[in-house]
């Protein structure tokens, strides 16, 4: 009889399915004034400047955790991800971590090398 998955565990296959296929997919914007849709940013500021950190990490904190896989692909920046995910890594779930480093181990590689 197969076991079931844990909270965390499916947690983490959801995440995953949402993952692209390559870093270089993400070619969200770097600068400026960015909208969240409302499936996305449903509670608190759905508009976010990227040129100011803290909304620059609260806007990746809520697409990390909210965006389906066209989210990601289109809000997301492959250069600002990885420039950042030394501190974001400690600001999201464990089950988005795991899924994102077990995806691209050069984030997880990254991390260490600033650490």
């Amino acid at each position: 009889m197969a076991s079931t998955p844990s909270a965390s565990e499916v947690r983490r296959a959801k995440f995953t399915r949402r993952l692209p296929a390559e870093l270089s997919e993400l070619a969200g914007p770097a600068h400026g004034i960015v909208g969240l849709p409302l499936h996305m940013a449903w509670s608190g500021l759905t508009h976010f400047d990227l040129d100011q950190p803290r909304l620059r990490m609260s806007f990746y904190r809520i697409t990390l955790a909210e965006g389906m896989h066209d989210d990601l692909v289109q809000y997301l920046n492959q250069d600002l991800l990885v420039s950042m995910w030394s501190v974001l890594r400690t600001l999201i779930s464990r089950d988005i971590r795991d899924a994102w480093e077990s995806a691209f181990p050069e984030l997880a590689h990254h991390a260490q090398a600033v650490a």
